[in-house]
């Protein structure tokens, strides 16, 4: 076995991962102020941005979910992977060169699992890509020649052939160093009764990718009409592949889906080819399955909640009665933001592809821009079969078309199309279609599932801790600074366990103290990931890493003259605690029977609040 990473090495991969960068390739982020950057959360569902990165101390935290920690700790959960594979796959992507301390560099078959299944699709991918061009290919290149694809888009979309032959890719992957249950385990062979063979044969394959640009499997799509396979085949669910959470094209389209606010679902591999070479280049597709609840998270995420920021999502489907079939799929999902989502579909049933070899790019564009409302569209979709002619056709349609109507949640929006509904109806009479509307207002309401439950509160905010109370935020505020901003906040080592009321609080002293207080704090930038490092568990770790992304707010400029008066305030009322503390002892005792402790007592009470004296006449009556 491989020895323990070197500590230096794993402080590289820290200093050299910019925890924006990584965090950024899965969901947008934006200026939070402070320094600070904020998005929608990828652990847990939700609508507001409550998702914070703050790039000086290399950290993020979540105030919905709880969750936190630095770069490592978020490629760990993000991806699923152990420390290691976290570490490595960092590593990779800064070009760094682990060393390991019994065993020197890390013999290749003993690296993490993921990054050996993520190399052998690597490899998979290049030998597709190089064998599109062999002679055996010729009809792989011609299908895409007729979509109009030159094998500059190929290579683009890193298109590839896989050869007929039953283990042509295993017998290359075998040469490269990969075992026979790596290449099972990541789906890009079976098991035979006389051994593995290649999951594709003599099929035209497109690459599909993470977020992050790393092949995790194929779809792949038949070339003999005699072959009795299914027309398009997609790499089994596998450790890397989750077609769930996976869509075609994204990690080409992420940064203008960001920047355009807009994302433009296609259902096929050749669609989104289409598409980005048209000029959409927003354009994605679901992965052999319909487009689900994790796919939205995951564009949502992208668009940052949408509704805030004016983003859109386009749905382009076939007019055919599938195609009509696939926007009542995407409506169950997308309901909860029906407003603004949009289809877009083409009368004569012609896909992306298909329009753009008959009527060329601008079609496609054309297309996109000629979107309807996904109301619009259901409920205009629900007048078909009805004679609009007659009044029994039109009540039949109004019918029909009241419950999604009804469904919209947003009272003006739901009010508006139902003037609408009455007016494409002509039924000239909105009070009556309003009722009608308003029948239905409780009758089969799509019901959206995975609605977030109420965000837990963070493990070291239990009870009785109570952020509402004054002291507390006070205190909160105090331990921010001593963690953010250690050069300026010099007078905390001054302070003493006592000036804390919650636990939570004097933990956290503790620990800065044992650290050698903020006098020890040499490089700030490295002052809190140093903090969370010494903490003893995942719950001060967990509370660490809050208040070194929680803003400081106060009023005026930070420097060390308002850092010194927020900690000053502290040991004020830490005072006034203690005079109030022995004031009360005091009271408790009888000067005669008691002479010797009431004497002692009043000495610390008259020590006390000559140090209070002392405080208010350096802060000019302030205590």
């Amino acid at each position: 076995m491989a020895g323990r990473i070197r500590d230096e090495d794993v402080a590289l991969v820290r200093e050299r991962s910019p925890i924006a960068d990584i965090v950024g390739e899965y969901l947008q982020l934006r200026s939070a102020g402070g320094g600070s950057l904020k998005g929608l959360c990828p652990f847990h569902d939700e609508k507001s941005p409550s998702f914070n990165v703050t790039p000086a101390r290399n950290l993020w935290y979540c105030f919905g979910c709880g969750e936190g920690g630095d770069v490592i700790a978020f490629v760990q959960k993000i991806e699923h992977l152990s420390f290691v594979e976290a570490i490595e796959t960092l590593a990779r992507g800064a070009g760094i060169q682990l060393r390991y301390e019994q065993g020197g560099y890390v013999p290749r078959n003993e690296q993490g699992q993921r990054q050996r299944l993520i190399e052998a699709h690597r490899a998979a991918a290049e030998f597709y890509a190089e064998q599109l061009l062999s002679p055996q290919a010729q009809e792989a290149r011609r299908f895409l020649t007729e979509r109009g694809f030159a094998r500059a888009d190929a290579e683009r979309f890193g298109v590839g052939y896989a050869p007929p032959g039953w283990e042509s890719l295993t017998s290359h992957l075998r040469k490269k160093g990969f075992t026979d249950k790596e290449i099972i385990l990541g789906g890009l062979a079976s098991q035979g009764r006389r051994g593995p063979y290649d999951k594709f044969r003599n099929r035209l394959l497109w690459p599909v990718r993470e977020v992050t640009g790393e092949v995790v499997g194929f779809g792949a799509r038949k070339l003999d009409p005699g072959d009795d396979g299914p027309k398009y085949l997609n790499t089994q669910e596998t450790p890397l592949f989750k077609k769930s959470g996976l869509l075609y094209g994204l990690d080409l389209a992420k940064k203008e889906i960001a920047r355009q606010r807009r994302a433009v679902v296609v259902e096929g591999y050749t669609d989104v080819m289409a598409c980005h070479l048209a000029g959409v280049t927003t354009a994605i597709a679901t992965c052999g399955t319909s487009f689900g609840e994790e796919h939205l998270k995951i564009l949502r995420r992208l668009l940052l909640g949408r509704s805030e920021f004016g983003g859109e999502v386009v749905f382009t489907f076939d007019g055919d009665k599938a195609g009509q079939n696939a926007a009542l799929r995407a409506f169950a999902e997308e309901h909860g933001f029906a407003s603004e989502t949009f289809v877009a579909v083409q009368p004569d049933g012609l896909d992306p592809c298909d329009l753009r070899i008959r009527h060329g790019d601008g079609a496609v564009r054309d297309l996109v821009e000629a979107k309807k409302p996904l109301y619009e569209f259901m409920i205009r979709s629900k007048f078909e079969g009805h004679n609009l002619d007659t009044p029994e056709g039109r009540l039949a349609a109004l019918d029909a078309a009241a419950p999604i109507v009804a469904s919209i949640r947003n009272a003006g929006v739901r009010k508006l199309y139902g003037v609408s509904l009455d007016r494409w109806l002509g039924i000239m009479d909105e009070e009556f279609v309003s009722r009608r509307v308003r029948q239905h207002m409780n009758q089969g309401r799509p019901q959206r599932g995975g609605r977030p439950a109420p965000a837990p509160a963070a493990p070291a905010e239990s009870a009785p801790y109570d952020p509402r109370d004054p002291s507390v935020q006070r205190e909160r505020l105090a331990l921010k600074l001593a963690v953010q901003h250690p050069a300026l906040s010099g007078e905390f080592d001054q302070l003493d366990e006592d000036a804390f009321t919650v636990s939570q609080h004097r933990v956290v002293f503790r620990l800065l103290r044992d650290q050698g207080g903020v006098a020890a704090a040499q490089d700030p930038a490295q002052w809190a990931g140093r903090l969370r490092e010494a903490a003893r568990n995942e719950e001060q770790r967990g509370f660490v890493t809050r208040l070194a992304v929680e803003p400081v707010e106060i009023y005026g400029e930070l420097d060390e003259h308002t850092a010194g008066e927020v900690i000053g305030t502290i040991r004020v009322h830490s005072i006034n605690r203690q005079v109030t503390n022995l004031k009360s002892q005091l009271g408790r005792l009888d000067p005669i029977a008691q002479a010797e402790e009431y004497q002692r007592v009043f000495t610390e009470l008259m020590t006390v609040e000559q140090r209070k004296r002392t405080m208010r006449e350096r802060s000019g009556g302030a205590a």
